[in-house]
C-alpha cells in the first residue's frame, strides 16, 4: 500500500458540497474521547493480546497480502520479502515456528517484530501496540468484507507486457484533452498524475497515458481515452493529509473521483487523509491503516450502482466496530449520476451554458 509523497493539506472535505448535521460533527469532534469501563490494566490486555497474536500464523498475513511463497521446502517458506523490495526470494517462514528470517537485512523475529517491520517499510507507526492491531486487521479479525457482487467480478492483474520507459509532467494534446472532458482541471492533474511514456512489448509499440501510483513497490494506475490498466502490483493508494493525525478519511474507487472532489475543495487539497482503492477488489486493503487509529469521521464516495452500493454497506458495517467513527456516504449528494466525476462534469456543461 503506497504512502504518496504528495500531502493532501488544507481546506474543510466537503468544500463545495453540503453536509447535514455539519454543526453535530464538529460538536463531536470537541468532546473527549470515551474511555474504556474495565477493571483489567492496559499492561494486562496487551499481554492477552500479544500471546493471542503469537498464534496467528504469519503465512496467514502474507497471503492476505496477496504474497505467495516463491519456493517451499517442507516447512521451509521462502517469499519476496514485504519488509523491504527484492527481486529474489530471501525471506524464510519457518510455518512450524512461526518465526522468519530476512537474509538480505539479517535480521528476524516472531510475529510482532514482523509486523513492527512491516509497518516500519509502509513508513506507518510502528510500536507494539501499533503491530497488535495491525495483525488482527490483516488476520481477518474486524476486516472490511468484501461483498458477493464485487468477489465475483474478475481480479484485476498488472499488465506484464508493459513497460514504463518515462514519467514526465502532462504535456501530451490528446491527454490533457482527456482531462478536459473528464472537468478536471489541467494543474490540478499535474499535482497528483504524471505523464507516462509506455512501450508494449508485444506490440512492439509506444504509448502515452496518466500515470497514478499505486502501491509501495512502484505501480501505477494508467488510463487514456482507449486504455485503462495497470503496471505492478494491484494496490490502494493512500494520501496523507497535512495533520499528522488527522481525525477524518475519505474512500474513492478511482483517482478520477478522487480528482473530482478534490476538484471543489479549496486550494484543492483535504485535511484529511485519502484512500484510492484502484478496484474494488481491494475494499479490504485499507484496514490496517483505518482499525483503531482513532479516526472521528469516514466520508465515502462510492458509484450508485450495485457494486458501489454493495460495498458501503460493507463499509458502514466496519465503521460501526470503530469507537466515535461517524460515516458520512456521500454518494447521495451526487444522485442521479453514477459517480463524482460524471457529477462533476454535469456542474462543468451546466455552467458553461449559463448566459454571462
Amino acid at each position: 500500500m503506497f504512502v504518496t509523497g504528495n500531502p493532501i493539506c488544507g481546506a474543510s472535505a466537503t468544500s463545495g458540497i453540503k453536509i447535514r448535521n455539519r454543526e453535530k460533527a464538529r460538536a463531536f469532534r470537541k468532546t473527549p474521547w470515551p474511555r474504556p469501563n474495565s477493571t483489567i490494566s492496559f499492561s494486562e490486555r496487551l499481554r492477552m493480546n500479544i500471546e493471542q497474536a503469537k498464534a496467528v500464523p504469519i503465512s496467514l498475513i502474507l497471503d492476505n497480502l496477496n504474497i505467495k511463497p516463491q519456493r517451499i521446502a517442507g516447512k521451509d517458506y521462502y517469499y519476496l520479502s514485504p519488509i523491504r523490495n527484492e527481486k529474489t526470494a530471501s525471506f524464510h517462514l519457518n510455518t512450524a515456528t512461526n518465526e522468519w528470517y530476512d537474509h538480505g537485512l539479517g535480521i528476524g523475529g516472531d510475529i510482532i517484530k514482523f509486523a513492527q517491520k512491516r509497518l516500519e517499510y509502509l513508513k506507518a507507526d510502528c510500536t507494539v501496540s501499533d503491530a497488535l492491531r495491525y495483525i488482527a486487521s490483516m488476520s481477518g479479525h474486524g476486516r472490511i468484507k468484501i461483498p458477493s457482487v464485487i468477489r465475483q467480478q474478475p481480479e484485476p492483474e498488472g499488465e506484464k507486457n508493459l513497460v514504463i520507459k518515462e514519467l514526465q509532467a502532462i504535456k501530451d494534446d490528446g491527454l490533457i484533452d482527456y482531462l478536459g472532458d473528464r472537468a478536471i482541471p489541467i494543474l490540478l492533474a499535474q499535482k497528483y498524475l504524471r505523464e507516462a511514456v509506455i512501450y508494449n512489448r508485444k506490440s512492439r509499440r509506444h504509448f502515452v497515458a496518466l500515470a497514478f501510483p499505486s502501491g509501495e513497490d512502484g505501480g501505477y494506475e494508467l488510463r487514456n481515452r482507449y486504455f485503462k490498466g495497470c503496471i505492478g502490483k494491484k494496490d490502494i493508494t493512500v494520501i496523507r493529509g497535512k495533520q499528522d493525525k488527522p481525525d477524518g478519511f475519505h474512500v474513492f474507487e478511482g483517482w478520477p473521483d478522487f480528482l473530482s472532489a478534490v476538484a471543489d475543495a479549496e486550494g484543492w487539497q483535504f485535511d484529511e487523509d485519502t484512500y484510492v482503492l484502484n478496484s474494488l477488489s481491494l475494499l479490504d486493503r485499507p484496514t490496517p491503516y483505518i482499525k483503531g487509529y482513532g479516526y472521528r469521521t469516514a466520508f465515502t464516495w462510492l458509484d450508485n450502482d450495485a457494486a458501489g452500493n454493495a460495498a458501503q454497506k460493507s463499509l458502514a458495517e466496519f465503521f460501526k466496530a470503530e469507537d466515535a467513527l461517524i460515516h458520512y456516504p456521500m454518494n447521495e449528494f451526487y444522485l442521479p449520476h453514477k459517480d463524482v466525476n460524471d457529477w462533476r462534469v454535469h456542474r462543468v456543461v451546466q455552467v458553461k451554458k449559463e448566459p454571462q
